[in-house]
């Protein structure tokens, strides 16, 4: 980082190892700087979105600041006055962006110790501790010059380039978002990536200040999903789903897992057809037989692979739900969203290191079917699955 080139220049921040404490959001708001591009705020029906417009830089938090040190290291941070509602806040759709100018100076030095910027980021895994920072740090520049919003799903971290992508997973309890990596941070020892406000609420970590976290950073072409290790967290996921034998139609012994023959069995006789890399495959369809809500939502499927044939165009957005080394669980997962009305879920083969990983996708026609389709996937059990573009 450029510590002693700009007057003005990002900071190096650490989060405390507790919560914030509470305090009303600052108010002292100068022009704008760069604000941190987020995707505006989605119309909810019932609900005030206004207030989680991007934020706009905050003269009052300049300065304070020693080239190589930290902002104001001897004020306490704080939280905002009320919990964000986060059906009001879109996560970033992972894009391929430049390299900011600055903010990628590698290597760079921060309280006497040296850290290195990544070259690349496919492959990048990592568990460790999450942060998270708030008002104090609202409004004021990031390490790339834009605006920290503690609104928008965004992160610090110290070695991936400005701008990135990332997705980041509560181990503790399973909840994950997608946030762009727009800052320098944490310089705690043992701290791997410093969260927003907002993302701090959405993996549920703001009462404790800081959780167990998987740090997986995103690329737009999933690269680092095609080299996940194999058996994938959602091997285990959808192998833990329950094992209710009476549904296969096919003898079973009480308590029995079933079979791939006894699943496959089960898919016919709901009329489920599984989308694959083989020639001649097609969509995951539900018929009369199996249950789905009201009004499902509908959208252009994607190709199933490079064998595969479709008759109509892939959707240029994509819900990437999950990666499975498994064929098996891959197909339970797959005819899971079929049951559940989710009709536009199709599996592809994606190479990997000596082996294949099967890659679950839902297409959707704009970024507000993508959110409700995501909620939807999420409340199944996957998770919140990743918004990318074909």
């Amino acid at each position: 980082m450029k510590w002693l080139a700009l007057p003005v220049l990002a900071v190096a921040l650490a989060a405390c190892g507790t919560a914030p404490k509470k305090s009303p959001s600052p108010s002292a708001t100068g022009g704008a700087v760069r604000p941190s591009p987020t995707a505006p705020s989605p119309t909810v029906a019932g609900k005030d979105c206004s207030r989680y417009a991007p934020a706009r830089e905050n003269l009052a938090t300049r300065g304070d600041y020693t080239a190589g040190g930290l902002y104001k290291p001897g004020v306490s941070d704080t939280t905002p006055d009320h919990v964000p509602d986060l059906d009001c806040i879109r996560e970033p759709v992972v894009t391929a962006e430049a390299r900011s100018r600055v903010g990628n100076k590698s290597p760079y030095s921060v309280l006497g110790k040296q850290y290195r910027v990544l070259d690349r980021v496919d492959g990048y895994v990592e568990q460790g501790t999450a942060s998270y920072y708030g008002n104090k740090f609202h409004g004021r520049r990031t390490s790339n010059q834009e605006v920290y919003d503690m609104y928008a799903y965004s992160a610090a971290h110290k070695s991936l380039p400005l701008p990135s992508f990332a997705r980041v997973t509560n181990l503790d309890n399973g909840k994950s978002v997608v946030v762009r990596v727009n800052d320098r941070g944490p310089f705690h020892e043992g701290r791997v990536i410093d969260l927003s406000y907002a993302a701090a609420v959405r993996l549920g970590i703001t009462q404790r200040g800081t959780g167990r976290v998987e740090v997986r950073a995103l690329t737009p072409d999933d690269s680092t999903l095609a080299t996940a290790p194999a058996p994938s967290a959602m091997d285990h996921l959808v192998g833990r789903l329950p094992q209710d034998t009476a549904r296969y139609h096919v003898p079973a012994k009480p308590g029995d897992a079933p079979s791939a023959a006894g699943f496959e069995a089960w898919m016919k006789a709901n009329g489920v057809r599984v989308a694959s890399g083989k020639p001649g495959a097609s969509v995951a369809s539900p018929v009369s037989s199996v249950a789905s809500p009201p009004q499902p939502v509908q959208a252009a499927t994607a190709p199933a692979g490079a064998a595969a044939e479709s008759a109509s165009p892939p959707s240029a957005l994509q819900l990437q739900v999950a990666s499975f080394s498994s064929r098996d669980n891959a197909d339970r997962a797959l005819a899971r969203l079929a049951a559940a009305g989710i009709v536009d879920a199709r599996l592809s083969d994606v190479p990997g290191q000596g082996r294949t990983l099967w890659r679950l996708r839902v297409g959707a026609p704009d970024v507000a079917t993508a959110e409700v389709l995501a909620g939807r996937i999420a409340s199944l059990g996957f998770g919140r699955p990743q918004v990318v573009r074909e």
